[in-house]
């Protein structure tokens, strides 16, 4: 053990940039648990998944004795969830979608105690697109950024330039509401003083 009392049970970068810029001291053990596909919403879904992730990376013997966050986000357009792309063609249908619309981000959250107690939530925020232009897409989509994330578009690197307003938490929209995530450690019984440092 390295000696935090942290664990995050992702190995998603943007979510670990998130916990770091937050000064949380942190260590990244990615679950390799296999996650649901559906759900009765695409809310309870990602509540779903991020249970799964964080019960399982807790269940590890090196995770004993610690917190373990899991986090799982969606992109809802009129209910229906815009996963990763595909393929570039996929990603600019995607877009397509979305241009001069608002969605739903969606981002499940779990924190598993040492005592195996859990809190955990749905954090949702609206994001609308500005319309898109169709040198927009093939523009943003030749970068390859929108393939790996979900709605294909990732709103804290290029794809700010798409997005028009953001109502709600912004990292969430990231990937992890940190003020919620925050505010829930602290009535957990973990002091600040107790895990801020550097990671």
């Amino acid at each position: 053990m390295n000696g935090t009392k942290l664990i995050l049970a992702s190995g998603s970068p943007r979510r670990r940039e998130i916990l770091r810029m937050a000064g949380y001291s942190f260590e990244v053990i990615a679950s390799e648990a296999e996650e649901l596909v559906s759900a009765a919403s695409p809310g309870e879904l990602v509540k779903l998944n991020a249970a799964i992730k964080a019960r399982g990376v807790a269940a590890l013997p090196r995770a004993r004795g610690r917190f373990v966050i899991g986090a799982d986000t969606v992109v809802c357009l009129d209910g229906e969830i815009l996963g990763k792309p595909r393929d570039a063609a996929d990603a600019k249908r995607m877009l397509k979608s979305l241009s001069g619309r608002r969605h739903e981000v969606l981002t499940g959250w779990c924190i598993v105690s040492p005592d195996g107690s859990e809190e955990s939530g749905v954090c949702a925020t609206n994001v609308k697109f500005r319309e898109l232009s169709g040198e927009d897409i093939d523009s943003y989509v030749a970068t390859g950024e929108p393939m790996d994330k979900a709605g294909a578009y990732g709103v804290q690197e290029r794809g700010c330039t798409l997005v028009e307003s953001v109502e709600g938490d912004f990292f969430n929209v990231v990937g992890l509401p940190i003020s919620v995530i925050h505010k829930k450690l602290g009535e957990m019984g973990i002091k600040p003083s107790d895990i801020l440092g550097q990671n």
